[in-house]
């Protein structure tokens, strides 16, 4: 399939008025997200069936055309694994797309498992083995040559063509609407604002800390995602979770301090030292009835391990019932987001679930197909087992 190569506004506005007619889209990304925070786009892939263009991000500032596109509630755009797509999405055009699939999701509900890659994809459906030698591409950097655009260009060819196949797949197999669903809570998940108060939780072994310590953690993990944000940095470049740990449990009020602490990066002290003191000091300062509570976990309530086998058993049950895989229907996270939920720890900081309040509508078991499926069977058979 020829390509275009779209380098201006004047025929981006082009493009997407043609592309505004299309029922389906196939789309792709490619980017570069080694050494920052954000995913630094270098291509954009789009195929309508009629025009494959290949969009330079780099060469355009204005990407709002192709932004409203992915917005257009009359085209569907297929992508595949889209995760980190959609992270392209939010922080280069502050865009939720709507109607969007992701074909490895409707893969997964045919029983290919949960990351089936493209290449295997194309495959599976056509026999064709794709050329993957540039997908570690600098895709920033500019000159592309013609074997990158051509592999970039490959990507939604296929897509394009294989998504109608898919479709009837998925369709006679009665998993569509389903597919469809577990895409948007995807996309719900990835457009959540992070709350920045809450990542102290997200660190290893900070179950471990009292209430005063895990105050500093959380005005340290705070800061260091702010860090992260302003410089466009890995937040393990601005620290790493062992010295934010260190920091947080001995609470040192100077350089030489911190440089005798076990568990502190060298390196994070001789950077960040002086901001990580005035951090320290800014966290002394508040009221103990500020301070978080201490992180009960899920695996040390009575009888966590056998509850979790009990509903582990339950789901494979209905997997089997529906003819699905276990885990197109309940991830570990989920199983386990349902039981705080069920155990009524919603009110302690648990940093596995990311619960904040009583609500069912807040449980992924319990909304959606997978409530439709077995929400109100798996709530009574929790009632009455689990007492």
């Amino acid at each position: 399939m020829q390509y275009q190569l779209i380098e201006d506004s004047i025929s981006l506005q082009t493009l997407c008025q043609q592309y505004s007619k299309a029922e389906v889209l196939a789309v792709d990304t490619e980017f570069v997200r080694t050494r920052t925070l954000y995913p630094r786009l270098g291509l954009l892939q789009v195929f309508d069936g009629k025009q494959l263009a290949l969009i330079d991000p780099v060469a355009i500032d204005d990407l709002s055309p192709f932004w409203q596109l992915l917005t257009n509630k009359n085209i569907t755009k297929v992508l595949h694994a889209c995760s980190e797509d959609l992270e392209v999405f939010l922080t280069g055009g502050n865009c939720r797309p709507i109607n969007l699939i992701d074909s490895q999701m409707m893969m997964s509900f045919l029983g290919h498992g949960l990351s089936m890659g493209y290449a295997a994809m194309v495959e599976y459906f056509t026999g064709i083995q794709l050329d993957k030698s540039e997908s570690r591409t600098d895709w920033t950097k500019r000159p592309l040559t013609e074997k990158q655009l051509t592999y970039a260009s490959a990507d939604v060819d296929h897509l394009f063509n294989i998504y109608p196949k898919l479709v009837e797949k998925i369709e006679k197999a009665g998993w569509f609407e389903q597919a469809k669903q577990e895409t948007e809570l995807l996309i719900t998940k990835k457009f959540t604002p992070v709350n920045e108060n809450e990542l102290y939780q997200k660190i290893k072994l900070a179950w471990r800390l009292n209430p005063k310590q895990l105050n500093r953690l959380q005005h340290l993990a705070k800061w260091r995602y702010q860090q992260a944000k302003k410089r466009d940095l890995p937040i393990g470049f601005v620290a790493k979770d062992h010295t934010l740990m260190a920091l947080a449990q001995s609470n040192p009020t100077d350089l030489a301090a911190m440089n005798k602490l076990s568990g502190a990066e060298l390196l994070d002290i001789r950077h960040k030292g002086k901001a990580m003191l005035t951090i320290l000091k800014q966290a002394s300062e508040d009221s103990e009835a500020s301070y978080p509570d201490e992180i009960q976990r899920l695996d040390e309530y009575p009888s966590y391990k056998q509850t979790f086998k009990k509903v582990k058993t339950f789901i494979a049950n209905v997997a089997e019932q529906h003819d699905l895989a276990v885990e197109n229907i309940a991830s570990k996270k989920q199983i386990n987001q349902f039981l705080t939920w069920q155990f009524n720890l919603n009110n302690i900081k648990e940093a596995a679930t990311g619960i904040e309040n009583n609500s069912a509508s807040t449980i992924d078991l319990l909304t959606g197909w997978r409530n439709e499926l077995f929400g109100q069977a798996l709530r009574k058979f929790a009632n009455n087992d689990f007492q």
